[in-house]
């Protein structure tokens, strides 16, 4: 039976809900999932039920006569004035004769004979339609005199007796000008994971301000707010290693050798132009230089931009799946994850996920192991060998490594993190995912193990990157290039900060 959802916007009565569970009822339609909380919004609930299509038709057009369907997330104008009413019986009934008639919704009243005003009532109004505000209020002049304290027809101004329709309009803010069935969709998504995280026990405000704050950290950090923190590590003589720190999420890896430069993750889509200048400053050749992509795994942040460099990036076929899928727990024991599923969608939107448009496969295995990961497949880099390891999908199916023996370079994806280096703002952001999907890692278990057996492995390679033997040089997946010094990551030679205008 298919699944449909709607969005209610049931009036502070009782057995208004009851209502709006007889019209689902009629229909024969099975309730999958209900939320309502008035400490978030006192009038909205979210429906999931399974119908067929035309009962779901019936069902919408039901809630609808009773006036109950929200299928808008309209900005509403919100005014609010002094009035002064005449001191005398039936004064008040009167003037709100004339805010039910045009339709205004009182979110906020004030009056006291005995305060610093006696002669004057403090309201605030919300109206839909610009109309309806110059027309309540050209009624109001007509009779009574009237002081305009504010009048907002942005929805900036929005209380929290409209919740869900503010933070709406935040999120337009983010995502710039979207369809209201659209938006009505992502809104029923991210409350389905606020749902499953306050039964964890969050507070639902915490929820939101991060939903929020991923996406302003994204928009804010681009153009001539994006930075970068970045290395340049010679490999070989011929061979320059860059690592690339964006504001948020993780790292780009630039491996330029004569016969061309190997990218190893992209970032989001959203930091492609400004990934793009560093490119142009730090390659010979700019981005005509890049001869191939190599995508650890399928998260925004690492294969977000793919699209953008117009050739084909490889990967393990659990990446693609993921991508296609648009489920970061796909493949994995948390595939049936809402907080994953509803991260992925959240995530790929703000961060304008570009991913490959072409892809190449490694899938299949060469019958070696290292450090108890099976060998994917060989590269070669600048005339180096380097071995593509399959992960055992701790952070996510189909992640893999590359290292590269002689060198003693390796590159750890998401598994192994400089945590201890990363710049407050980043380590912020990193928090923000652990809030909404509770932990990053769809496998726990696997992911421990990983990070033992690449760890142990770094501390037994020993490379020429430095020009003679030293310990292995550790690409994380974000912080800075390190080596393992005892139980801590180093970061490895110096770290500069860029920005635009240098």
């Amino acid at each position: 039976m298919p699944k449909y959802s709607f969005i209610a916007r049931v009036p502070n009565h009782p057995g208004a809900l009851h209502n709006t569970a007889r019209v689902v009822k009629r229909e024969k339609a099975n309730i999958n999932r209900i939320q309502f909380d008035q400490r978030i919004d006192p009038y909205i609930v979210f429906f999931e039920v399974s119908c067929p299509e035309e009962a779901y038709g019936r069902i919408e057009e039901g809630l609808a006569r009773m006036g109950y369907l929200q299928d808008t997330l309209r900005p509403l104008n919100i005014l609010k004035f002094f009035i002064f009413l005449p001191h005398e019986p039936g004064a008040l009934f009167e003037f709100l004769n004339t805010t039910t008639r045009h339709h205004a919704n009182i979110s906020y009243i004030d009056f006291d004979d005995r305060g610093r005003h006696p002669e004057r009532l403090t309201i605030t109004v919300s109206l839909e339609e610009n109309s309806s505000a110059e027309r309540l209020l050209d009624a109001l002049k007509s009779r009574y005199r009237i002081e305009i304290l504010e009048y907002d027809t942005t929805g900036k101004k929005l209380d929290d007796t409209v919740f869900y329709i503010r933070f709406a309009q935040e999120l337009r803010e983010i995502i710039g000008e979207s369809e209201d069935p659209f938006l009505l969709s992502f809104l029923g998504d991210i409350n389905h994971a606020v749902q499953e995280l306050m039964n964890l026990g969050q507070d639902p405000k915490k929820i939101f301000d991060s939903f929020l704050a991923t996406g302003r950290t994204l928009t804010r950090t681009t153009g001539d707010g994006f930075y970068a923190d970045m290395q340049t590590i010679p490999l070989s003589p011929e061979i320059t290693l860059t690592c690339i720190q964006p504001p948020a999420g993780g790292n780009v890896y630039l491996i330029d050798t004569p016969m061309g430069c190997t990218m190893v993750d992209t970032g989001y889509g959203i930091y492609a132009r400004d990934i793009s200048a560093i490119i142009r400053k730090v390659v010979r050749g700019g981005k005509d230089a890049i001869r191939q992509i190599i995508v650890t795994h399928a998260d925004a942040d690492h294969c977000g931009a793919g699209g953008e460099y117009g050739i084909p990036a490889s990967m393990h076929p659990g990446t693609l799946a993921i991508i296609r899928a648009a489920n970061r727990a796909y493949g994995s024991r948390s595939e049936a994850s809402v907080l994953e599923e509803i991260y992925t969608t959240m995530i790929n939107l703000f961060s304008q996920i570009s991913p490959p448009k072409e892809v190449s496969l490694f899938d299949s295995r060469t019958g070696g192991t290292r450090a108890g990961f099976p060998v994917l497949s060989t590269l070669d880099v600048g005339g180096y060998r380097f071995e593509v390891l399959e992960g055992l999908g701790g952070h996510t199916h189909g992640q893999i490594y590359l290292f590269c023996e002689e060198l003693g370079v390796m590159f750890t994806a998401d598994t192994l993190i400089n945590f201890g280096h990363l710049s407050p703002e980043r380590a912020e952001y990193n928090t923000l995912a652990v809030i909404l999907v509770t932990s990053v890692n769809v496998d726990s278990v696997a992911a421990k193990t990983e990070r033992r057996n690449l760890t142990n492995l770094a501390r037994e390679t020993t490379g020429s990157f430095a020009g003679g033997r030293t310990r292995c040089l550790v690409c994380c997946g974000h912080g800075p290039v390190s080596v393992i010094e005892d139980k801590e990551f180093i970061p490895f030679g110096a770290v500069e900060h860029y920005v635009p205008c240098e």
